[in-house]
């Protein structure tokens, strides 16, 4: 197994860019990941792997066009978008998602969601109640931020999960898809009195809520009942609500 020392090697500089930029993630097609944990949900799920960079013989088995490197941890961890490396660092091709049906099943729809790791949060949770896809508008935090796919905790590789653009939004509303919005709005109704079962469930930036196009596109509008004190939840914490009711409501759980 061939070492790198040098923080210089054009690998690790590869990975250090790929950790920090969504731009050239999208122009190599790859993403960063790091420990065994994603690795192993990596493997199980058939991913590409491309390079791995580790402290120690691994026991896993590769594809013959993989590449694995030794190197030490202080490399590593001069590499990991971590403060700390986990010990290992793996790249990742960009997968082909393939299409959905979005007139059954229950989908989130996330809106110019910014914190990664609460995008990572509602991924994992998503795929825990068995939401059929997540819908990422442009603008929410990157699915291969690694801070996304740490909170996903391997979700990212077996969750239904796309990027649409506002055009392809508005054309699931056209062929007929019920979208439901989520608000602490007073004119609100109760998730209890909602049917999620084929709907898109439209969750909103952390602080500004549901922009305004995609709540033109809501059938109807639902809040979760707080207490009167308490002015609104964390977007992962309300999603994994929203999606316990969703998962309950069509007897999945």
């Amino acid at each position: 197994m061939e070492k790198i020392t040098s923080r210089s090697n054009p690998v690790c500089v590869h990975m250090r860019k790929l950790a920090k930029s969504k731009s050239y993630r999208e122009e190599h097609n790859q993403f960063l990941c790091d420990g065994r944990k994603l690795l192993e949900e990596a493997l199980n799920r058939g991913v590409k792997i491309d390079i791995v960079l580790t402290n120690e013989n691994l026991e896993y088995t590769f594809s013959d066009d993989t590449y694995v490197y030794l190197t030490h941890d202080a490399l590593l961890d001069s590499i990991s978008p971590l403060q700390t490396s986990q010990g290992l660092l793996f790249i990742c091709r960009i997968p082909n998602i393939s299409g959905c049906d979005y007139t059954t099943g229950t989908h989130v729809l996330l809106d110019n969601i910014q914190d990664p790791g609460n995008v990572g949060t509602i991924i994992r949770t998503a795929h825990a109640f068995g939401i059929k896809s997540v819908i990422l508008t442009e603008s929410t935090a990157d699915i291969y931020n690694p801070k996304t796919l740490r909170a996903s905790m391997g979700a990212v590789f077996k969750q239904h999960i796309v990027v649409k653009n506002h055009s392809e939004i508005t054309e699931l509303k056209k062929n007929g898809v019920k979208f439901i919005g989520t608000s602490n709005d007073v004119c609100s109704i109760d998730i209890k009195s909602a049917d999620f079962d084929n709907s898109i469930v439209v969750l909103g930036n952390e602080g500004q809520g549901i922009s305004k196009e995609l709540l033109s596109l809501c059938n109807e509008v639902v809040k979760i009942p707080l207490s009167q004190d308490c002015e609104s939840l964390n977007v992962a914490a309300a999603a994994a609500i929203i999606m316990w009711e969703a998962g309950k409501q069509i007897c999945r759980l």
